[in-house]
């Protein structure tokens, strides 16, 4: 099984604001499903509260709680780790947010799937942890150009771990 780590970050490694995304990409949001549908995703109990209508379908959702959230369409765990035992024999799971497990997960992770937008925010209150070069390598890069769609610059980045 592959770890895979997926966001839109800024220049700033900016990733949210007030539990909300800070940018609004169609082109990522599809990206995005398309990565992970009908794959595992993992994310802790505040990005859950923040998906606009609850469990992403598709997918098998888990939601990292130590308090017992209530999280409907989602199978809750007290930690990473036991999530991930759950999932031995599926080819990639996706770590979905926020920066905590994002910051818990980086060690562990094999791949990044980052949308980099070419932008530092005014606002931001969560940030994705630092890319260490000399542990990861850039394997596929795609740039995409602002348009009456989407307010910025950016470009579809992953990142392999050496």
């Amino acid at each position: 099984m592959k770890l895979a780590m997926i966001a839109a970050i800024a220049e700033n490694r900016a990733v949210g604001n007030g539990n909300k995304l800070i940018y609004w990409l169609p082109d990522d949001l599809k990206r995005f499903k398309q990565l992970t549908i009908g794959h595992t995703i993992i994310m802790g109990s505040n990005t859950f509260r923040s998906l606009p209508k609850g469990a992403l379908p598709n997918r098998r959702n888990i939601v990292l709680s130590r308090r017992g959230a209530e999280c409907p369409g989602a199978e809750l765990f007290a930690s990473l780790e036991e999530a991930l035992a759950t999932c031995q024999g599926e080819e990639v799971v996706y770590i979905i947010g926020g920066e905590k497990l994002y910051n818990y997960a980086m060690p562990m992770a094999d791949i990044l799937c980052l949308t980099e937008v070419k932008d530092t925010p005014k606002e931001a209150d969560a940030f994705f942890p630092e890319i260490d070069a000399t542990l990861w390598k850039e394997s596929e890069r795609e740039p995409h150009v602002k348009d009456e769609r989407h307010s910025h610059d950016f470009d579809f980045v992953t990142y392999e771990k050496i």
